[in-house]
């Protein structure tokens, strides 16, 4: 049953708010491009056993990571939809050695970021993932190259991520201002359901792998024991699914790096700088553990992070934490 006659549609949503203000000319057609392709990855989703979609493809991507099945099919579905927005210039993929540059005019305004099936490992047993996004405005009067990508995140214009869940949302983040959309499955359209998050000043929940303490040097494993003694954990292991029930409910997501990866393993680009992005405009922080997330100038495309996320209070003590000797 659909549920249209409720609630503000996305697309009449990005027309009230964004008409008229420069700096969102044509990003309302992005971020319908974003609607537009996580509707078909929803539908392959929620297909996905009985299509024979799931499982890997055995081959690796740039990371030499497993790729999954959908996670070839969900990049050429964004890839698709985005370039034909004619908007989007250039679009740099987690699962993609190099960037697609679709073409450099005028029109073509934007540079997507994106991870396009985050978390994909848990397909094969039904636990929310999602995909992310980072939106930047093209360099003015440079020549359109893949370093032309390599923009801090503070400098990004918007973000968003879809949660693939019990429902499917959007998430969208421009500045000071963070909404939710939920998929009206029948029609195929994102329907306002969060108006303005915040995430909760009080903080409920910090999400971590315990089963990694180990690894952790001392002053790392001092700031964890001080989360687990003052709040309850919460893990599932899918970066979206656990940072969107923070961003609701309070809570800090932790990935850190640790004696065998000292600089973590998530994306600085396609994973922390959209989410840290959506973060700070809800109110909250993300932390490299030394740096700001959004404040990192980037070396390389697939650069990796450590990341602290969600409860500002709660990822500025922890960080204190992890400084003092």
């Amino acid at each position: 049953m659909t549920v249209l006659g409720r609630w503000k549609t996305l697309e009449s949503f990005l027309q009230s708010s964004w008409s008229g203000h420069e700096q969102f000319d044509g990003l309302n057609t992005v971020i319908m491009a974003i609607a537009s392709g996580s509707y078909e990855v929803h539908k392959l989703v929620q297909a996905a056993t009985l299509a024979n979609a799931l499982g890997s493809t055995e081959r690796t991507n740039v990371h030499n990571e497993i790729v999954a099945h959908l996670d070839t099919t969900s990049s050429n579905i964004f890839i698709k939809t985005l370039s034909q927005s004619n908007r989007v210039a250039i679009i740099g993929c987690e699962e993609i050695e190099k960037p697609v540059i679709i073409k450099d005019d005028t029109q073509h305004t934007y540079m997507v970021l994106m991870d396009p099936l985050d978390g994909s490992s848990n397909i094969d047993v039904a636990i929310s993932i999602g995909s992310i996004f980072g939106i930047w405005k093209k360099p003015k009067d440079a020549l359109l190259k893949e370093d032309s990508l390599l923009q801090p995140g503070n400098e990004q214009i918007a973000a968003a991520y879809t949660i693939y869940g019990s429902s499917t949302l959007l998430i969208i983040a421009t500045h000071n201002r963070v909404n939710g959309f939920t998929l009206d499955s029948e029609s195929g359209t994102f329907m306002l359901t969060h108006k303005d998050i915040k995430i909760p000043t009080e903080c409920r929940y910090y999400s971590v792998n315990e089963g990694n303490s180990k690894a952790l040097n001392e002053r790392t494993q001092k700031a964890v024991g001080h989360l687990r003694n003052n709040y309850s954990l919460r893990y599932v292991g899918s970066l979206v699914a656990d940072f969107h029930r923070n961003l609701l409910k309070g809570g800090v997501f932790l990935y850190l790096g640790d004696q065998k990866h000292p600089d973590g393993k998530l994306r600085l680009m396609y994973e922390a700088n959209p989410l840290g992005f959506v973060a700070e405009q809800a109110g909250g922080s993300a932390s490299s553990g030394t740096h700001q997330i959004l404040d990192i100038v980037p070396i390389g495309l697939h650069q990796r992070t450590p990341l602290i996320l969600g409860n500002k209070s709660v990822v500025d003590q922890t960080v204190s934490i992890m400084a003092k000797t």
